[in-house]
């Protein structure tokens, strides 16, 4: 085994990771996973699995499916992880955007089930704030998070707001926010000295005020869900500091609607809690490919695969 568990962090992917067929090899090869998403297809009510490994690629693209896949996955490589080594826990978890609700899960925070409706919920509240309040979002190549703020506070008007979304990594920098406002923005960070402003192929505004017509829903549905301390820290997206009380939990993915994902800052909190292995547990690799960015000389597994269980023991 490559990991030295007090060194190593397990982190979770958003939106964005997805991919037709995510999991199948997982399901036919562990009974552990296929049991997760069976459990899944009866929650939900339908075979989502078919829908997560056949598509339509366009529903599963669609918000209101991504974000069940992924965590689905997640939970699924999760549980696979603990049945091969029972005593191996990481010292940290982090997700990113709906990726901290995997987190949670994983954490035994959350069941598999209450998290799974959750995350169905925040995904169908998503969609719909995204049909109340269409906005955009665009990302931002070569600018620092203090030029890009100031490129978003002079682009923003009273009813029209834009803002820092997601700080990814040093270099990559998402904005969000009203569509006009976001334009605005673009050319704004071309001017101060970016090298690149592209929009994003959504019509929702994550992670900014455009999220607020669904946010008493979302915090009562929050509200409504069980949930305990977890059993490994947590680190926040909200603020990038290590959650160990289920209050801090629902505090911040409650936040987190409205709020910036802080990962560079969430992986150097985890680098400071001495982690020098982070595994994605679930599909692809986008958040090594960030964490690389933010601290090169880290060990990075992925874990969605059969072929990547066995590289762990490499």
């Amino acid at each position: 085994m490559k990991l030295d568990p007090k060194r190593t962090a397990f982190v979770f992917p958003g939106q964005g990771s997805q991919s037709l067929g995510m999991g199948a090899d997982l399901a036919a090869e562990f009974p552990q996973a296929k049991a997760i998403f069976d459990e899944a297809n009866a929650i939900l009510g339908f075979d989502f699995s078919k829908l997560m490994w056949d598509g339509p690629k366009d529903a599963l693209d669609s918000t209101v499916n991504t974000q069940p896949a992924l965590f689905i996955h997640s939970l699924a490589a999760r549980r696979v992880f603990t049945h091969l080594y029972p005593g191996l826990k990481p010292a940290a978890v982090a997700g990113h955007s709906l990726g901290e609700l995997s987190a949670l899960a994983a954490a035994d925070a959350l069941s598999f089930a209450d998290g799974l409706r959750l995350v169905r919920v925040r995904g169908e509240l998503m969609k719909r704030a995204g049909e109340l309040a269409p906005g955009g979002m665009a990302a931002i190549l070569g600018l620092d998070i203090p030029a890009l703020e100031k490129v978003c506070a002079e682009a923003s008007r009273a009813d029209e707001i834009v803002q820092v979304a997601n700080d990814n990594c040093p270099g990559q920098v998402v904005i969000s926010g009203a569509k006009t406002a976001v334009e605005r923005a673009i050319e704004g960070a071309k001017s101060a000295g970016a090298k690149r402003g592209i929009p994003l192929a959504v019509s929702i505004a994550a992670h900014s005020p455009l999220m607020a017509s669904i946010q008493k829903e979302w915090n009562q549905a929050v509200d409504s869900c069980s949930m305990a301390d977890p059993k490994i820290p947590v680190i926040s997206n909200v603020h990038a500091k290590p959650m160990t009380t289920a209050d801090e939990l629902r505090a911040d993915i409650k936040a987190q609607m409205d709020s910036r994902v802080r990962w560079t800052e969430s992986v150097g909190t985890m680098l400071e809690m001495g982690t020098q292995a982070f595994v994605e547990v679930g599909s692809g690799n986008v958040l090594l490919g960030l964490i690389r960015r933010i601290q090169p000389d880290v060990d990075g597994y992925p874990l969605g695969k059969p072929s990547d269980f066995s590289n762990l023991n490499g």
